[in-house]
C-alpha cells in the first residue's frame, strides 16, 4: 500500500503553495461598477474531494483544477452532510437539512409517494437573486422535481419506476435561462428541456454532456446580441455536469487515452481496497477506475474552458467562481459501490472559490457543510439582510475574506429510508473523528467511529475501545439534530 501512495506523490505535481493573506473585512459590492459579482456555480456529480491532481492523493490528471486552486480558497474539509443527489441539491438551493428541506431521499417515483421535492415556496438563494435585478441561467442536472404519472417517456422512466421529470417554469427559483433535466444518465446522449419548452418537448443532443453544457455555458456567458441573459444586469450561471456519475464507460476516448497504460493497480492508491483478496469492490475498481478519472479529466478539461471564456470576455475579475460536487462516490472502497454513506469518499467533496482581488488564495480546513453554501453566497455577495431567517446554515463569508470568524465544531451526516424519516443513519464528523449511528426498526442501534487522524482510511471501527469519545459525539449529534427537530433521536 506504501508504495502506492510513494506513486501517486511521485506522479502528481503538487499545486502552488497556498499561503494566507488576510484581506480587509466584508464586502458588500464594487462600488466603481455600482452592481454586485456575477456568480458561476460548477458542480459536477458524484466527484469525491480526494480525486484531484493538486491534492496529490490520487494519480488523476486534472490541470484546470490545479491552476484554479492556486488562486482560490481551498476548503479541504468541505463535506456533502446527505451524500445523495436530491438531499445535496435541496440543501444548497434552500439552505436547510433535509428534515426542513422536505428533500429526504432522491426525487423518483418512489419519492414522490412521500411528497419528496423541491417545494414551489421555498425561499431559494436563487429568488433573493432575481429579486436583486439578476439574470440566472441552470445548465445540466437539476433533479429536484418528483416524477408523476404518466410518466416523461425518457431511458430512464417504465410504466412501473421513473427517474426523470419537467421542471415547470413555475418550480425555476428565479432561473429565466433554462436548459436542464431531472436526472438522465446517457452521458453520450443528453436529454434538455430549454427555457420555452414543453414537458413533452426535449432537445437530445449527440454530444458528450459536459461538452455540450459547456459550450451552452460559453455561450451564455458570451451572450452575444444579448440572446441568452440582460447584458445591464449581473447574472448567476449554474452548470451542473452529471459526469463523473456513472455509467463510467461513457467518457470520450481522448480522456481515457491520457491514463495510457496504467494499470489498476497504479491507478488504486486508497488503503481501503483490497486488491490483495480481490474483493467486490476492488473487481469494481479495477474495472472503472481508469474510466471514472477520466471522466474527471474531461470535465477538468471542460471546466478551463468555461473559465477561459469568462477571462475573455473580460468578466474574470466581476465574477465569484464556485467548483465543487454533490457527493463523493466509493468505487469500491470498503468494497461500497458509490455514496450514501458515512465514509469519507462519499462525504467529502471538493469546494474551491475564487473572486481575483477580494479572496487571498489558501487552503482552510473549515468544516464546511451544505447549507452553509446559501447564506456564504448571498453574504459574500452583498446581500446578508436577505437571507432568510429560516435558514439553517451560517455564512462563513468572514472566513473566506479575512481567515477569521466562527467555525464550527462538527458536520452532521444522515441517510434516510424512503418514508422513514424516524429511521436510517446519523452520524457527526470532525477533524479528528467520523461517528456513526444507525437504527433499524426491531434491532438495536448500531455504533461506528472511525479514527481519521489516524485511520485516514477508516479501517477499523474503534467504538468499543473509545466509548467516553462515542458518548460526546452522540451528545453533540443530539444537539445537532435537535435544531432541526429530526424524529430520529425518539425513535
Amino acid at each position: 500500500m506504501h508504495t502506492r501512495r510513494k506513486f501517486i506523490r511521485s506522479s502528481i505535481a503538487a499545486g502552488s503553495c497556498l499561503a494566507l493573506s488576510p484581506s480587509c473585512g466584508l464586502l458588500k459590492h464594487d462600488s466603481k461598477r455600482g452592481r454586485p459579482p456575477n456568480l458561476l456555480f460548477v458542480f459536477p456529480d458524484q466527484m469525491r474531494g480526494q480525486a484531484m491532481g493538486f491534492l496529490g492523493e490520487e494519480p488523476v490528471i486534472t490541470p484546470n483544477l490545479d491552476r484554479f486552486a492556486s488562486r482560490s480558497v481551498v476548503f479541504t474539509h468541505a463535506v456533502s452532510n446527505y451524500p445523495v443527489c436530491s438531499p445535496y441539491r435541496g440543501m444548497l438551493m434552500t439552505g436547510k437539512y433535509p428534515q426542513s428541506s422536505g428533500v429526504l431521499a432522491n426525487c423518483n417515483s418512489d419519492g414522490t409517494q412521500h411528497g419528496y421535492e423541491l417545494g414551489e415556496r421555498d425561499r431559494c438563494w436563487s429568488d433573493v437573486l432575481k429579486d436583486r435585478g439578476y439574470s440566472l441561467g441552470y445548465i445540466g442536472k437539476w433533479h429536484l422535481d418528483s416524477p408523476h404519472k404518466p410518466y416523461v417517456n425518457t431511458g430512464n422512466n417504465s410504466d412501473k419506476f421513473a427517474w426523470n421529470e419537467w421542471c415547470p417554469p413555475n418550480r425555476r427559483h428565479g432561473f429565466d435561462y433554462w436548459h436542464a433535466y431531472g436526472t438522465y444518465d446517457n452521458h453520450f446522449e443528453p436529454q434538455y428541456w430549454t427555457s420555452n419548452s414543453a414537458r413533452n418537448e426535449r432537445v437530445v443532443v449527440k454530444q458528450w454532456s459536459p461538452e455540450h453544457e459547456a459550450d451552452t455555458a460559453i455561450s451564455y456567458i458570451r451572450n452575444e446580441e444579448g440572446k441568452y441573459r440582460d447584458p445591464k444586469k449581473p447574472f448567476a450561471l449554474v452548470v451542473a455536469n452529471n459526469p463523473p456519475h456513472m455509467p463510467y464507460r461513457m467518457v470520450p476516448e481522448k480522456y481515457l487515452a491520457i491514463y495510457g497504460d496504467k494499470t489498476a493497480e497504479e491507478l488504486i492508491t486508497r488503503d481501503n481496497i483490497n486488491l490483495e483478496e480481490n474483493t467486490k469492490g476492488a473487481k469494481l475498481a479495477r474495472k472503472q477506475i481508469a474510466n471514472y478519472f477520466a471522466m474527471i479529466t474531461g470535465v477538468d478539461d471542460q471546466f478551463g474552458r468555461i473559465l477561459r471564456a469568462l477571462k475573455d470576455q473580460g468578466l474574470e475579475k466581476d465574477t465569484i467562481v464556485v467548483f465543487t460536487s454533490d457527493h463523493g462516490n466509493c468505487l469500491g472502497c470498503h468494497d461500497q459501490v458509490s455514496k450514501n454513506v458515512h465514509y469519507e469518499e462519499s462525504m467529502r467533496v471538493p469546494f474551491m472559490i475564487r473572486w481575483p482581488g477580494k479572496i487571498a488564495s489558501r487552503q482552510d480546513d473549515l468544516l464546511l457543510s451544505t447549507p452553509d453554501i446559501y447564506p456564504t453566497l448571498l453574504d459574500l455577495m452583498g446581500f446578508k439582510g436577505d437571507i432568510p431567517a429560516d435558514v439553517e446554515g451560517s455564512s462563513r463569508a468572514s472566513i473566506l475574506l479575512t481567515g477569521s470568524g466562527e467555525r464550527p465544531a462538527s458536520q452532521l451526516y444522515m441517510w434516510v429510508p424512503y418514508g422513514k424519516p424516524a429511521w436510517g443513519r446519523r452520524g457527526v464528523r470532525n477533524h479528528r473523528w467520523t461517528m456513526m449511528i444507525s437504527k433499524e426498526e426491531g434491532s438495536g442501534p448500531e455504533y461506528v467511529l472511525h479514527d481519521n487522524v489516524n485511520d485516514p482510511f477508516q479501517l477499523e471501527n474503534v467504538a468499543e475501545e473509545n466509548p467516553d469519545v462515542t458518548s460526546r459525539l452522540e451528545r453533540e449529534l443530539a444537539h445537532l439534530l435537535k435544531k432541526t427537530n429530526d424524529p430520529w433521536l425518539d425513535s
